[in-house]
């Protein structure tokens, strides 16, 4: 039996979904792919070096959004309208993106890339909180959970369409354009483009797509409000502990992926030897699995839960991962585990947001998701610290790359403690 919709039309709840399709293309070009491997190989002095500084940064700017997301929801919260909030840290985060124009090889862009870097990471993540706790007001429990999944499937292939224009036109070895790769004028030219593929594709969220119910209240007396309310919510999850160990393996498992992600780029180009095309054709073979993997998953999660999608998508992450970062030693074998990697990489995604929207009550739900963006920013910083550091002590991006890992099973293992989501408490 189909959910009816709570308050959105199939036309609004596709142009939500669209947003995801918008907002994957900072992670999948700034931060995985193209502008992470320009940055190691065109403006750090050596891959080493790149990879140390380049997991700092995102360390950093995790760390920002883990004190920052749970407040600026709590307040909204209280606010009640979302669409504001959203709007205004998509806009932050293609500005960021595009400032990246003026980032020319050498080491002296070094500082000023890192910078915009930490920006847009930290404008794009407080996005996705108030674009996750949108959700919950339009649409039932069981619609909700093939939504968060298409939406992550329409994310995935967003990103794959926008590596693809990329390649084609800007820095592929037959681009239409051509441009000087020595001042890096392909990839730069690519960044002005993913910020305007942002904001293009944001639209349709905006204008289409209904608000949460505003309230009438002040914004001094919201965030005093909020606060308190944030406080008495963090104590309620103290004191439910099954909300609590749910939000720890969230946090465990969701930073390794983060930290895959962040520094993926960045160990392709230096452990595997890739060009940065190479790198590019990987992203959009990986963006393919990862969009068919949470369009198909979306199913699953529907009929069997997003407790039991997660673990699944868990074990399938544990094992490629493992292939990954131990048994490749050819670029085609590295090339054959990421793509399984990539098929469960948008479930574990789509089904703990849509675990979360049944589990928070309808009164905390933006500052439960600003929790739950912390539990997968609090120790985000540790991840990619971790790999710069222990990559810098080894000299090997494969052994400092391979300390993620105890972080995914340490998440599997605590999630079989968690009750379903229909089974969660938390009081105001």
């Amino acid at each position: 039996m189909k959910a009816k919709p709570a308050g959105a039309d199939a036309s609004q709840m596709w142009a939500w979904a669209v947003y995801d399709w918008a907002h994957n293309a900072f992670g999948t070009i700034v931060l995985t792919f193209v502008f992470s491997t320009y940055f190691t190989r065109q403006i750090a002095p050596d891959p080493e070096t790149g990879t140390t500084l380049w997991g700092t940064a995102v360390a950093v700017s995790a760390l920002i959004v883990a004190v920052a997301a749970p407040v600026l929801g709590a307040i909204a919260d209280q606010k009640g309208s979302l669409k504001p909030w959203l709007g205004g840290f998509t806009l932050a985060t293609a500005i960021a993106t595009a400032a990246l124009w003026f980032a020319t090889p050498g080491q002296g862009s070094i500082t000023f890339s890192l910078i915009l870097l930490g920006i847009g990471i930290l404008a794009s993540q407080l996005a996705q909180v108030f674009y996750n706790s949108l959700l919950p007001h339009l649409v039932g429990p069981e619609a909700r959970r093939k939504w968060s999944g298409w939406g992550w499937g329409l994310g995935y292939l967003g990103g794959l369409a926008c590596l693809v224009v990329i390649w084609l036109v800007f820095v592929g070895s037959d681009a239409l354009w051509e441009l000087s790769a020595q001042d890096g004028l392909g990839v730069r030219a690519a960044l002005l483009f993913t910020a305007a593929w942002l904001v293009v594709f944001a639209l349709p969220l905006m204008i289409v797509t209904p608000d949460a119910p505003g309230r009438d209240k002040k914004l001094g007396h919201a965030v005093a409000d909020g606060l308190e309310q944030l406080r008495q919510s963090l104590m309620a999850v103290w004191r439910g502990k099954t909300m609590l160990r749910f939000l720890i393996a969230h946090m465990l498992y969701i930073d390794a992926l983060a930290a895959v992600f962040a520094m993926g780029g960045v160990f392709a180009g230096g452990a595997m030897g890739m060009s940065t095309q190479e790198v590019l054709l990987f992203g959009i073979s990986l963006n393919v699995t990862a969009g068919l993997g949470a369009l198909g998953f979306a199913w699953v999660d529907a009929y069997l839960g997003s407790k039991t999608t997660i673990l699944i998508a868990l074990a399938g992450l544990i094992v490629s991962a493992a292939g990954m970062l131990i048994a490749a030693d050819t670029v085609s074998v590295f090339w054959g585990f990421g793509m399984a990697f990539g098929v469960f990489v948008g479930p574990v995604q789509a089904a703990s947001r849509s675990f979360m929207a049944e589990a928070a009550p309808p009164a905390l739900r933006s500052q439960l998701f600003g929790l739950f963006a912390l539990s997968g920013k609090a120790t985000s910083f540790i991840g990619p610290l971790l790999v710069g550091l222990v990559t810098w002590w080894t000299d090997s991006p494969r052994i400092g790359m391979s300390v993620l890992l105890p972080l995914f099973v340490a998440g599997f293992l605590l999630l079989l403690t968690v009750p379903p989501a229909e089974r969660i408490s938390v009081q105001r």
